[in-house]
């Protein structure tokens, strides 16, 4: 009997302990984790759709929540899901990232015919502010090569495309990295938090046809994040349903990981070493380890509530980390021109969603 309460009090341990990892990505096991369960942390108000950024503040778990679409908006959430506070924008928004007391904002002005910036905000959502206009640098080159099995090469030549800024990620110096999805580059602003629109320089740290895309969906470079020592930086190219990797000192590119599909938002966990992608198209976000291998999915999509609200994820687009949960964005766009093929069509309240991470 005693030893059986101890088995049971072993389990009941490592159940409180949270979901555990089979492989931690050092050889440690071969297994896949898998976890569906979703829980949702905060419902959008009415007439608020297709929440696309997310950051937290680290000082107190407050999340922002940025709208990709009409009306555009900030969302201040508190650590449980109550609504703090809101800021209305008249351009798109996308992503976000939490640095020394302010929220960074991706502001695609572009797709309403103004300029694209960076905007920075207080925590409480006072004092916005300008910090860069975004430059204008075309496509990548043409003739971008693509090489195939048979030895034969594609040339692509990408349309000159408009200024969207679409995921941010500050590394250790304070220096903040912009992905554009459009123009197929990575820019970066040194010092950020010690200039203004006046006076930071943007400068790029790469323009490649690898951070472009002719798929589907249309975004080429997206989600950033470093790894822990910041040798690497990854971005996401949505279209191109994979992960690449950045040398951060040349600006090179290469690709870290394949077949994520509709990989969007990333977020870095240095307690794991597992670098998470929200594949947006798989309603799902997953977990690669050190070499690029899917280690651990997490959430999925179960359908629509009587609400009106996605039973899970839904076009997962952004994900933070706070904590021992990791919280996402469901954009639930509709993206197709054809009427009843998608279930983000079906969407009437949009949510953000929280999940447990396994250790």
């Amino acid at each position: 009997m005693k030893k059986n309460v101890a088995a049971l009090a072993l389990l009941f341990s490592l159940c409180a302990a949270g979901p555990v990892l089979a492989d931690d990505g050092h050889g440690g096991g071969k297994g896949l984790f898998i976890d569906r369960d979703v829980d949702t942390f905060a419902v959008l108000p009415q007439g608020v759709i297709n929440p696309e950024g997310i950051t937290a503040n680290p000082a107190n778990g407050d999340i922002y929540v940025s709208t990709f679409s009409a009306p555009f908006k900030l969302l201040r959430y508190n650590r449980h899901g109550r609504l703090l506070g809101e800021l209305d924008f008249g351009q798109p928004l996308l992503g976000l990232e939490f640095r020394n007391g302010k929220v960074y904002i991706c502001n695609v002005g572009n797709f309403v015919g103004a300029p694209s910036k960076i905007q920075r905000v207080n925590a409480d959502l006072t004092n916005l502010e300008d910090v860069a206009i975004m430059p204008s640098v075309g496509a990548p080159a043409p003739n971008f090569a693509v090489g195939n099995p048979d030895g034969s090469t594609d040339f692509i030549t990408f349309g000159d495309n408009a200024s969207v800024p679409n995921a941010l990620v500050f590394d250790s110096k304070g220096t903040l990295y912009i992905s554009d999805s459009f123009q197929g580059a990575v820019f970066k602003i040194a010092n950020v938090a010690g200039c203004n629109v006046a006076t930071c320089t943007v400068n790029t740290l790469s323009h490649d046809g690898q951070l472009a895309t002719v798929g589907f969906p249309p975004f080429g470079a997206n989600g950033l994040a470093f790894n822990t020592d910041e040798s690497v930086l990854y971005v996401a190219n949505t279209g191109d349903d994979r992960v690449l990797q950045i040398n951060p000192a040349t600006g090179a590119v290469s690709s870290f990981s394949e077949s994520l599909n509709g990989a969007d938002g990333l977020v870095f966990d240095k307690s794991s070493g597992l670098l998470w992608v929200c594949t947006n198209q798989a309603d799902e976000v997953v977990a690669l380890n050190s070499a690029g291998k899917v280690v651990a999915k997490l959430g999925e999509f179960r359908g629509i509530n009587k609400d009106g609200t996605p039973d899970g994820l839904l076009f997962p687009a952004s994900p933070v980390i706070v904590g021992k949960e990791i919280f996402v964005t469901n954009l639930a766009i509709a993206l197709t021109a054809a009427v009843g093929d998608e279930p983000e069509e079906d969407v009437k309240l949009w949510t953000v969603s929280k999940m447990r991470l396994p250790h």
